[in-house]
């Protein structure tokens, strides 16, 4: 796609700009602002005596320290596919073009799209919170939390990229998200790997802004794949044959 459409892929990494500055934004006030999250977040052990007040903080502070990870690739995902969701739809459809066109597209208000989008996206968000805490906790045993639990990590956050970057293509032919997680699940070390390769890469500084317009068009082709359909560019007319 950046050698078909360099200018629209550029436009993709705007969103993915502006949800990164707004996420690091977010992250700043919570660091600044942590002790007072935790004294809010530990208000039942107030009247706890020292020793059992700072476990409970300390283990709290654990738990949120690890749902940040995962959850800020998946937040932040999220937040750049709403923002940029003209600019995110057009790479996909170009690529649906590309690829023969969608057999049976299935028309939706603007209105109905984004609000089950939004709900879609906040039920990805909280799981991929839930998990993030408990992944962290078991990071603290050796060995295991050196080795195991970083691949876990990148697999449970490949799992929720996956189903977020894909639910446009799927959206465009009337597939909801239950079935949506059941047609990715029928090729899970496929889907899972694609998913977990962009969380990586979005682990790299600036790695997010300038990969997602290319997970996107990457998340089509795989949605394609998955269906039965054809998943590779077509030939240009007259393209030299």
């Amino acid at each position: 796609m950046w050698v078909r459409s360099p200018g629209l892929m550029a436009l993709g990494m705007i969103p993915a700009v502006i949800a990164g500055l707004i996420l690091v934004g977010i992250t700043i006030l919570v660091w600044i602002n942590f002790g007072t999250l935790l004294d809010f977040l530990t208000g039942f052990a107030d009247d706890w005596d020292e020793s059992a007040r700072a476990a409970a903080r300390l283990t709290v502070g654990v738990l949120v320290a690890g749902a940040s990870l995962v959850l800020w690739v998946v937040l932040f995902t999220t937040l750049t596919l709403l923002i940029g969701d003209p600019f995110y739809e057009k790479i996909s459809e170009r690529v649906e073009q590309s690829c023969g066109g969608v057999p049976v597209q299935v028309e939706e208000s603007w209105a109905r799209s984004l609000g089950r989008s939004l709900v879609d996206s906040v039920r990805l968000v909280l799981k991929a919170a839930l998990l993030g805490i408990i992944l962290f906790p078991l990071g603290f045993i050796p060995l295991i939390g050196q080795t195991v639990v970083p691949v876990l990590g990148a697999l449970v956050g490949g799992w929720f990229l996956v189903v977020e970057l894909t639910g446009m293509t799927f959206s465009r032919r009337g597939i909801r998200l239950p079935q949506r997680r059941r047609i990715l699940a029928s090729r899970r070390a496929f889907s899972v790997g694609f998913g977990a390769t962009i969380f990586v890469l979005f682990l790299i500084p600036f790695g997010a802004v300038i990969i997602t317009p290319a997970a996107v068009a990457g998340a089509t082709q795989l949605t394609r794949e998955l269906l039965g359909e054809n998943s590779r560019p077509l030939p240009r007319m007259g393209s030299g044959a």
